[in-house]
């Protein structure tokens, strides 16, 4: 989880270090890649820095903990709609040592001359990832509206 943050507050860095200044926007998009298969059921709620997670999450084999959820587009509309219920989810995870996060951000500057500056940074995160695994969302499937 550290180098997670290390590598997430770099990209944030280097893209604001355009201009301490004026009219700044950024946007920080993380992906899973050629992470591990998997289906987990669980609960959609909020981490303490306002992402979502899975928590209570088990899969065939038992309890895995929890999960910080990664998803765009239809499947982040899905998490939206399914917080605070019991889900399945199926997706590619980051964790033990399998997958890759890799983290972009894209960054405007607009000056006080007028000019707008973009930049854009990419981070790879591969390896044994401390703290919570992260499980890029596919599908998600509600099994009840209600939480353990």
């Amino acid at each position: 989880m550290r180098n997670l943050l290390c590598a997430v507050a770099v990209s944030v860095c280097a893209a604001g270090a355009v201009g301490l200044a004026q009219d700044t926007k950024a946007k920080t998009k993380i992906t899973v890649e050629d992470g591990k298969d998997v289906t987990v059921v669980g609960c959609v709620d909020r981490s303490s820095e306002g992402n979502f997670r899975l928590s209570h999450g088990a899969n065939k084999e038992g309890s895995v903990g929890s999960y910080l959820l990664v998803a765009s587009g239809d499947a982040l509309d899905d998490l939206k709609d399914h917080l605070g219920h019991r889900v399945e989810i199926k997706g590619k995870a980051a964790d033990k040592g399998d997958g890759r996060l890799k983290i972009k951000t894209e960054s405007e500057v607009r000056t006080n001359d007028g000019d707008r500056k973009k930049r854009e940074s990419t981070t790879s995160v591969e390896g044994a990832l401390d703290g919570l695994p992260y499980l890029g969302v596919k599908s998600v499937r509600m099994l009840a509206s209600v939480c353990p």
